[in-house]
């Protein structure tokens, strides 16, 4: 994609794990880039061979679902008039998406409306994942979810787990109490208002979907990047993640659009080349494992470091 509107992730000199929300105003749970189509067709392929994959929820967040849906398709309308219409009369809506000449016909909380569950159905219309996590008395649980472009992770193994279950894998995630000041910040997220946050990783080649389930196939080209190869496979993948508290239900939709930026793009911005680097240098060794750069990183930085000698950014 273009450098030009990639969400660099990288604002310092020295990796540091942390929350780094932002509030978003106009408070838009989705972004269309000139990727759309692409992405979006993309999205439909993969739910087409593997739905139960790909879409996964529980009979109690079909009510949220449903508000997550209209949500989803009033902002699209409101942000994007031009490629999306969204009209009402009463419970009936149409849907018009016009950069696939496609239109939607529903009645909202009826369920014989609509032959794909409410989220399904407004996932095959843009090109975020979609997560609902349900506030209750004890905790915030995933309870459905589109998830088509996971990075190394399972939504079928998460699917009814608890926030902080979900994330305990992630190093130091504890360290001082984080994920329960996480959890806490979420909580407080009021109603129609949208945080958003950046969370970065490295995948190589520009596969999108890197689920837990086909990491056999993606997985061992980890081990197939070198010194000579790095700027052709490696790419810098930024998730940029919204949160919004749904008005009626209470609940937690959590969108998740995914970027790649090809490391040949990246090098051609200096600054963005020396945060690269820095940040990479300075990585924890737990993080580096976890983040599945250890395979190659010191291939990658022999190349980064080569690059930023021949432009004499260092001697």
């Amino acid at each position: 994609m273009s450098s030009h509107t990639f969400p660099f992730p990288f604002t310092t000199n020295q990796y540091a794990y942390s929350n780094n929300s932002s509030l978003l105003e106009p408070a838009w749970t989705v972004t269309v880039t000139d990727e759309y189509k692409h992405e979006v067709l993309l999205k439909r392929k993969l739910l087409h061979q593997n739905h139960d994959r790909c879409y996964r929820s529980l009979p109690i967040s079909i009510e949220s679902q449903w508000e997550a849906m209209r949500l989803v398709l009033n902002h699209l309308a409101e942000a994007y008039p031009n490629h999306f219409s969204l009209e009402k009369r009463g419970k009936e809506y149409r849907f018009q998406n016009h950069l696939l000449q496609e239109e939607e016909r529903f009645i909202f909380r009826d369920n014989s409306s609509v032959n794909l569950e409410p989220l399904d159905l407004v996932g095959r219309h843009i090109q975020e994942d979609l997560i609902l996590m349900g506030d209750r008395s004890d905790g915030l649980f995933l309870e459905a979810g589109q998830l088509c472009f996971p990075s190394n992770w399972s939504l079928t193994f998460v699917l009814g787990m608890e926030f902080k279950s979900i994330h305990m894998p992630v190093p130091n995630i504890t360290d001082n109490g984080f994920i329960q000041k996480v959890e806490r910040f979420i909580s407080r997220i009021r109603p129609n208002t949208a945080w958003e946050r950046k969370n970065w990783s490295i995948t190589i080649s520009e596969k999108l979907d890197t689920p837990l389930e086909t990491y056999a196939e993606w997985g061992k080209l980890r081990q197939e990047v070198t010194e000579e190869n790095a700027v052709e496979m490696v790419h810098l993948r930024v998730e940029v993640q919204r949160l919004y508290r749904l008005p009626i239900n209470n609940d937690i939709l959590f969108t998740i659009h995914t970027y790649l930026l090809s490391l040949k793009d990246l090098v051609k911005n200096d600054h963005w080349l020396k945060l690269f680097y820095s940040n990479i240098k300075t990585l924890p060794e737990e993080i580096t494992d976890y983040k599945g750069i250890s395979f190659y990183r010191k291939d990658l930085m022999k190349y980064l470091e080569n690059k930023m000698a021949h432009k004499k950014m260092i001697r």
